[in-house]
């Protein structure tokens, strides 16, 4: 039994190595293209005469379209298959994004923020869906933190170069347009790779023998049953609901800071190079964060208090980035709050990713998110408000960093009312 064991889990790693690597680019040119509009902000919104609740309202605008279109995305991925699904998303969103260059006032700026969010539906969600085709509830939290570190891992390298882009003009074209156009390549050579990186499932990998296939099939079918399978069932379970509290709390911090980032640190009186380089480093170390609280979570079988813990420390370095003047403080408090919050973010999917089966882990996967994202419209939009109400990022920093104290204090009630069971499954 051990031996069966120790075999499947020497294929997952073998499966994992293949797709996840893949999966985490696709989520890097992914979220480029979400965020990297706070780049262009530096130079954008005196261009075109953008103030800070224009700004503010446009970017998170995105996640309106992203809200609508979530969950016929992911019911559509189920239906035709993760390859196709997701080649017709990065190829959609690449294009729109590219689009985002030639935007004139508020409205077509609104206008083609919400079309990128519509577009890029479902890859989140529909990535989390896909890897339950393939990974235990057991190895999960390890496997969506690989995934995940793209999103750090896009700042990462997109900080730098966007900073770096912004200096580029010609050809009729500013900087801030150069960068949209040049940074939306990447989504369509994903896309297009995507048909041959990405099979519909362990059934479909070309690269597994059929005993391989078994022995995959074989250890997912030894997992404790989801409780929600079917559509109806899914809408109807309270937990579903009350998990968006966290969620939703979480990414309202994590948006909030990532579409004002830039401008905070470049208000500080650097350079647009200087800023790009500067932001890169909470990004990078909130990899190491992602993935070393994951394996934690799995280790233990501990998911909740993971949750929290993250979160509580995210809050902490959300407020000492105001209230803290030393430059090396505010660096340090912003690298602490990128960690805590995308930290947080991958445990916390574990939890409902144990709850669903079949069509209710489609939808409900995709409900849960497109609700939980809509903090990124509120959290960039608060943040502008703020700062054109105040004129600094004070006020709007610390709601923030209350919304994450609101984030671990809830996980952790709705871990020991709702998942005790489901975490000690996990540990045995």
């Amino acid at each position: 039994m051990q031996n069966s064991k120790n075999e499947a889990d020497a294929i997952l790693r073998r499966a994992a190595w293949r797709l996840i690597p893949f999966m985490s680019l696709m989520y890097v040119a992914s979220f480029l293209d979400r965020v990297n509009i706070s780049f262009a902000a530096l130079t954008m919104n005196r261009d075109l005469g953008f103030s800070p609740q224009v700004y503010g309202f446009g970017a998170g605008i995105f996640f309106w379209g992203y809200f609508l279109f979530e969950v016929p995305s992911n019911l559509m991925l189920q239906k035709v298959g993760a390859r196709l699904w997701m080649c017709r998303i990065c190829v959609t969103w690449g294009l729109l994004s590219m689009v985002t260059a030639f935007v004139k006032d508020p409205v077509s700026f609104s206008i083609v923020r919400f079309l990128l969010g519509a577009a890029e539906a479902g890859l989140y969600p529909g990535m989390i869906l896909y890897m339950t085709y393939w990974f235990p509830a057991s190895t999960r939290a390890r496997f969506i933190a690989l995934f995940l570190a793209g999103v750090p891992l896009s700042n990462v390298i997109g900080a730098p170069i966007s900073g770096w882009l912004l200096g580029l003009s010609g050809h009729g074209l500013a900087g801030w347009q150069w960068m949209l156009i040049l940074e939306g390549v990447p989504s369509l050579i994903c896309g297009i790779a995507t048909l041959w990186l990405l099979p519909d499932g362990p059934m479909k990998a070309k690269w597994l023998n059929d005993d391989q296939k078994r022995i995959i099939a074989a250890r997912l079918a030894a997992e404790p049953p989801g409780a929600l399978h079917g559509f109806k069932e899914m809408l109807l379970d309270k937990r579903i609901w009350i998990l968006m509290i966290p969620d939703f709390s979480i990414v309202i911090a994590l948006y909030g800071l990532n579409l004002w980032q830039p401008q905070m640190i470049k208000a500080m009186g650097y350079t647009n190079i200087e800023t790009g380089f500067i932001v890169a480093l909470p990004y990078l170390l909130a990899m190491g964060a992602m993935v070393g609280l994951g394996y934690s979570s799995d280790r233990s079988g501990e998911r909740a208090g993971h949750v929290a813990f993250g979160a509580f420390a995210g809050a902490i370095g959300m407020a000492g980035a105001v209230l803290l003047t030393n430059h090396t403080a505010v660096f340090a408090s912003l690298c602490l709050a990128c960690c805590g919050i995308y930290a947080a973010l991958a445990v916390f999917w574990t939890l409902p990713s144990s709850l669903l089966r079949g069509t209710a882990a489609a939808a409900g996967l995709a409900l849960l998110n497109s609700f939980s994202n809509l903090g990124g419209f509120f959290g960039p939009y608060l943040m502008g408000w703020a700062k054109q109400a105040t004129g600094d990022f004070t006020l709007g920093m610390m709601i923030l960093s209350a919304m994450l104290v609101l984030a671990a204090c809830s996980v952790i009630l709705i871990g020991k009312a709702f998942f005790g069971s489901v975490q000690q499954g996990e540990t045995q």
